[in-house]
């Protein structure tokens, strides 16, 4: 699209403005309308800002925004219009984008706007212009706070982000190429900034007391005003320091020329004085070419050294991953008036402004007041200012606020959180990084304060700086934070620079911390040690003692009061008790006993209305046998059932014992906490020293030296002197042993100019002569210049390779040498059980071995070493569980018996599986009893309904409270249990799902008046399948009612019992609230599923016998996965009962209220039973017990229907 083609809106709105004629702007009667309407169309531009790019190529702030500014100022309403335009078209592009676009498109508008912001720029290069910015923004701060109004404070606040967005334009690298001390746009903007005033108004602002709110401008208009300076450079300005830059430039260009010299003598020793025609063959002994013969050279000898087999070859391209971390802009030298005028802004401010602005800034940042990581300015206002004062006559009562304890605390404590964000976020390494700068320079430049502050001649200052110093050296962060930054240095995300300043901080840092300990005998330092332990396990819960008959008598006397005021309404019975959850596993009986133990501990906990709600909802569950008393029970009733409920010996479920896991899985699953334990000891500067040992800070040192020609004197200074107290004072000179650290000592000597840097020349002489003395006695010294080497390993090397002691360095964590006598038994030991079948030769090798302390894998790769197997994978551990698919003939036999002997019994399947030896899951037993022909269909294994009239179940007998163990509706829910557990092994749930089957159901919701409720539902499902099929990813969708008509309908039994048909899910815990479409139904089911809804019959079908059941969700773990002990699995099935995964979030917006832990299955943990479960018994048992008051049975409802 041509930008230059302007709208055609956008053009009649900028023609309204007005007209330039001459050097006298005319605006046209609709100016303020159409300020306003271009801010309104800048409101609504779209992700290309092509508004903003279609006024950036009219250039209207140039001909029609700037000029209505400056002669109508006077116009409150219209320059209020314009300023704010004009905030909003230079907005940095990063605020528009929100960052660099990756696609080549977007990058261009990217680019494009931030052309037109350059442009704006430089028409802000004007006196005019800020002129008339500083007497606005005058007269609006000499009105007192009580007369100002708010569009006052907006007009302030607007004319600061307007210079705050003039400066921060970056500049046009292809339009600003000149030499230092040329006027640059920004130079001219900050001389206009000058002229104008502003720069004053700025220093009132941040020294004001009544101005506080504005401390955080301020400070990043002036962060903006000199981020091309350098502070050491302002401060030596005008002291002299012409003279020093001419001789710095005399000294630059001085090395040039001795390296031009250099060469040009070079060049003239390799070529013969007189001409000759014929260079010469050569060849090159040692040399092989392509082929076996030596290399054969055609040109001059002078051109020999210059030879390689790379010359000719395209250079191979770096990947983008591996490129090393682009450097942030080089300080350039303004105009010197621009100089002048920033440097006596700085000393103006550091006398007047500096305390109190950052004091207001860090209380800002500590209250949270402020923007995400405006603490950058904090932290770059803290090194440049500290840094200028250091060399402006350092006096420290101008930068008090930033020194001290607290200072070093607030600077550390963000570089370290920059450091674990860079680890973390490594999308934004790289922005991360840069603020780690930031931080680093301003940590720097309060130690190089301090260090000045020793010079000081005032003793109090002296003092201070030992308080200050003997505080960080005693805190064990400050010690440790230089070594985490070598060790995490990365060049792709970090510049080159980043490092530049962590070695000279280093080097700092250790000279301090060196002459603080030579002033001493000792120095006490604080040490953290964190210790890991593994949590005791719990000890198994022992069965409590039932109270005795006295205790009893005296409970129920304090109860017998309470219950009379329940009976009698004066006490508000709960409503959250709930004695049956139809979502757990355990049997219906079960859950009955499992009523009266609950009642029965409310009322030894003395919790009366607990109780007898609890029986009250009981009696509406099992309202068979009168077990908790008739229907219409009266209060005397009710009494005496409590008492005999409280006095009854019901037995106590005693949790079984957790099998015990094997070795390997218990180290993994026991939790370790972790303890710090803060002490004391005497610091030694060695073995400080010793910790920088280490190959990552030589790396680092190494790569800093590379550019040694680039780098200033103080840098390669501080970089030799690191590696010379590593190789000198801790006499670890075998640790620079290294090829890439000798190939540069090699460059280095070859240089012509290496008269500059005769103190790195030094180390490499020192380096190089102790490597060739070395080499002398220890001939394996050259293959060691290939690897990067360990304190361990210096000594290996310099004092032979036996010489580390058992325990000792880099032998600690080796492996112990095998003896000929230990191979030997080996060997043997693996012949003789390498033919035993169904045994693990490493087990049993390791079982049998004389020498104790060998591990699996040391074994293994002793018999590698040994040629006795290929490959590790010769031995693959034994997977937990039995892993038993094939049946023996063996094993058919038992499960026949089995099958023979337990017959008869009411639970065939379930006593099959209990007495079998090798732990089967229930669908594999259930196979092979079709396969051998001993069922001829899965009914038959159906648990046998049993009449009423039975004794009472084992553990309740001689209880009067106690019901008879059978009913029609547990009959019928044992039946349908049973049938949901052959549904879900026999397969998903389309191949027995047909639309007929809920027709009964669905007409008679029809017949109620819910034909509403049931065209919301059967929309949901079509509109959930048609989602599935577009996005191809499932998740649990939530069924909403917006609409009084459905809630109501969400609240009826039978229609909550159709969505059980359908195989929706009921709310799981207290955090959901809507039932749910699982992720495990499929489109065609829901499709299905929606058309039985949908379906109209004149005679409706019997009720469904079984609860629909969905399939296993896709998300689940494979069956072949083994869960951990105690999350409901068996240990020796073959087929664990799957846990759902965790739901990943929707694509949709209807799926945002997904509960974020709905397939959860961590929430507890049951005895592992004893044979697997279906899948859907399994996701049910993960609900908790506070919804399950919202759970019904369908057996409870249809029974209720027939009454």
């Amino acid at each position: 699209m041509d930008w230059y083609m302007m709208n055609c809106e956008l053009l009649a709105t900028c023609s309204a403005l007005g007209y330039l004629e001459g050097d006298v702007y005319h605006r046209e009667p609709d100016c303020l309308e159409s300020v306003k309407d271009l801010i309104r169309y800048l409101r609504h531009e779209d992700e290309t800002r092509d508004v903003r790019q279609q006024l950036g190529a009219a250039q209207i702030l140039q001909n029609d925004l700037l000029p209505i500014l400056v002669q109508y100022p006077q116009d409150k309403v219209l320059f209020d219009a314009v300023v704010r335009l004009m905030v909003n078209l230079t907005q940095p592009a990063l605020l528009c984008f929100g960052k660099v676009p990756p696609d080549a498109t977007s990058r261009h508008h990217f680019l494009q706007v931030l052309s037109y912001l350059q442009a704006y720029k430089e028409a802000f290069a004007s006196e005019k212009v800020f002129g008339v910015l500083s007497e606005k923004l005058y007269d609006v701060l000499q009105l007192d706070w009580e007369q100002r109004q708010e569009e006052d404070t907006l007009l302030i606040e607007r004319i600061l982000l307007l210079v705050r967005n003039v400066l921060h334009v970056p500049p046009d690298p292809m339009e600003e190429q000149g030499v230092d001390g040329d006027a640059s746009v920004h130079d001219r903007v900050l001389w206009a900034l000058h002229i104008s005033g502003m720069d004053d108004l700025l220093k009132f602002l941040a020294s004001a007391q009544a101005e506080q709110q504005w401390a955080l401008h301020v400070l990043e208009i002036i962060s903006l005003m000199f981020r091309d300076q350098s502070p050491e450079e302002l401060a030596a300005l005008g002291q002299g320091q012409a003279a020093a830059e001419h001789g710095e430039d005399t000294r630059e260009l001085e090395t040039l020329r001795q390296r031009e010299l250099a060469e040009k003598r070079a060049r003239a020793l390799q070529r013969p004085s007189r001409h000759s025609r014929f260079g010469g063959s050569y060849v090159l002994q040692g040399l092989k070419a392509i082929g076996d013969r030596d290399v054969v050279f055609h040109k001059g000898l002078h051109n020999l050294k210059s030879y390689s087999h790379d010359l000719g070859k395209e250079t191979r391209r770096v990947p983008r991953r591996r490129r090393a971390a682009p450097e942030a802009e080089p300080p350039r030298r303004s105009a010197r008036n621009v100089r002048l005028f920033l440097c006596h802004f700085c000393q103006d401010f550091l006398e007047g402004c500096y305390n109190r602005l950052m004091l207001l800034v860090k209380d800002q940042l500590v209250r949270e007041k402020a923007q995400q990581h405006d603490e950058t300015y904090y932290l770059w206002a803290t090194a440049f200012f500290m840094a200028f004062n250091r060399r402006r006559g350092f006096r420290p009562e101008l930068v008090s606020e930033t020194v001290g304890v607290r200072a070093f605390h607030f600077i550390e404590q963000n570089l370290t959180t920059y450091y674990e964000m860079a680890l973390m976020d490594k999308k934004e390494a790289a922005t991360w990084a840069r603020r780690m700068h930031l931080a680093l320079k301003a940590y720097q430049e309060l130690l190089r304060t301090v260090e000045e502050m020793d010079r000081s001649p005032e003793q109090a200052v002296r003092d201070s700086s030992q308080v200050i110093k003997s505080n960080i050296f005693y805190l064990m962060e400050y010690r440790e934070l230089f070594l985490a930054l070598f060790r995490k240095f990365d060049e792709t995300k970090q510049p080159r620079s980043f490092l530049r300043d962590l070695v000279e901080t280093a080097h700092l840092f250790l000279r301090m911390l060196e002459r603080f300990c030579r002033g001493r005998a000792s120095l006490v330092v604080q040490s953290k040690r964190v210790r890991r332990k593994k949590k005791p396990r719990a000890p198994a819960s022992l069965a409590p003692q039932p109270p005795s008959t006295e205790e009893l008598e005296e409970l129920w006397a304090g109860l017998a009061p309470q219950l009379q005021a329940c009976l009698q309404g004066e006490v508000t019975l709960p409503e959250d008790m709930v004695p049956f959850d139809a979502a757990s596993e355990t049997p219906v009986e079960e859950q009955r006993t499992d009523a009266l133990l609950r009642i029965q501990g409310c009322l030894r906990d003395a919790q009366a209305p607990q109780a007898l709600r609890l029986l009250r909802s009981a009696r509406d569950v099992w309202p068979e046998g009168d077990v908790f008393g008739p229907p219409d029970a009266g209060p005397l009733e009710e009494t005496r059932l409590l008492r005999e409920i409280l006095f009854a010996p019901l037995p106590r479920h005693v949790p079984p014992e957790a099998e015990e896991p094997e070795e390997e899985e218990e180290e993994d699953e026991e939790e370790e906490e972790e303890t710090v334990q803060v002490s004391e000891k005497e610091f030694n500067f060695l073995d400080y020293l010793k910790r920088f040992a280490c190959a990552p800070v030589v790396r680092a040192l190494v790569l800093l030296l590379r550019g040694y020609a680039r780098n200033s004197p103080r840098t390669n200074h501080c970089a030799a002197r690191l590696l010379h107290r590593l190789a000198r004072d801790l006499r670890m000179e075998a640790l620079l042993f290294q090829l890439s650290l000798f190939a540069l000592f090699h460059r280095l000597l070859s240089d012509p100019a290496a008269g500059a840097h005769q103190e790195l020349v030094a180390l490499a002489k020192f380096i190089l002569g102790k490597f060739f003395a070395l080499a002398a006695t220890n001939k394996k010294a050259f293959v060691e210049l290939l690897f990067w080497k360990s304190p361990a390993a210096v000594r290996e090397m310099t004092e032979g390779y036996s010489s580390l002691r058992e325990g000792e360095g880099a032998g600690r964590s080796r492996v112990p040498p095998w003896t000929s006598q230990e191979e030997q038994e080996l060997r043997e030991l693996y012949w003789k059980y390498k033919e035993v079948e169904g045994e693990d030769v490493i087990a049993a090798i390791l079982a049998h071995l004389p020498a104790p302390g060998r591990t699996r894998r040391q074994v293994v790769k002793q018999l590698v070493r040994l040629g006795l197997a290929s490959s590790a994978k010769d031995f693959p551990r034994e997977r937990k569980g039995t892993g038993l698919v094939l049946w023996t003939q063996e094993q058919e036999e038992e499960l026949a018996r089995l099958f023979e002997e337990f017959r008869s019994s009411e639970d065939v399947l379930g006593n099959v599986m209990k007495h079998l030896t090798a732990r089967r899951s229930r669908a594999r037993v259930v196979e092979k009893l079709l396969g051998l022909g001993l069922v001829s269909e899965r009914k038959e294994l159906y648990k046998k309904r049993r009449r009423k009239g039975h004794s009472p179940g084992p553990g309740v007998v001689g209880t009067p409270a106690v019901p008879a163990q059978d009913s029609s509706a547990e009959d019928g829910d044992s039946e349908e249990e049973e049938e949901e557990e052959e549904e879900a092994e026999e397969g998903p749930m389309e191949e027995h799902w047909a639309p007929e089957e809920g027709a009964g159901q669905v007409h008679r919701l029809h017949q109620e008046g819910l034909a509403g409720p049931l065209r919301w539902l059967e929309n949901c499902l079509r509109r959930t399948a048609g989602d599935r099929e577009e996005d191809g990813v499932s998740h649990p969708v939530p069924l909403v009612p917006l609409s009084e008509e459905n809630e109501d309908a969400m609240e009826d039994r039978r229609f909550r019992a159709l969505l059980r048909q359908l195989g929706l899910r009921p709310p799981a815990n207290e955090q959901e609230s809507f039932w749910r479409i699982p992720a495990a139904l499929t489109p065609q089911q829901l499709r299905r599923a929606a058309a039985s809804i949908a379906h109209r019959g004149p005679d409706p079908p019997e009720a469904p016998q079984g609860l629909l059941e969905p399939p296993r969700c896709p998300q689940d773990p494979d069956p072949a996965e083994q869960l951990p002990a105690g999350l409901g699995s068996d240990s020796e099935s073959e087929e664990p009962v799957p846990v759902p995964s965790p739901v990943q979030p929707g694509t949709k917006r209807r799926r945002e209220l997904d509960s974020e832990d709905e397939d959860d299955g961590s929430s507890g943990a049951e005895p592992a039973p004893a044979a697997p479960r279906s899948q859907e018994d399994e996701e049910e048992d993960l609900q908790p017990l506070g919804r399950r008051k919202r759970i019904r049975l369908v057996e409870e409802e249809e029974e209720e229907e027939d009454d």
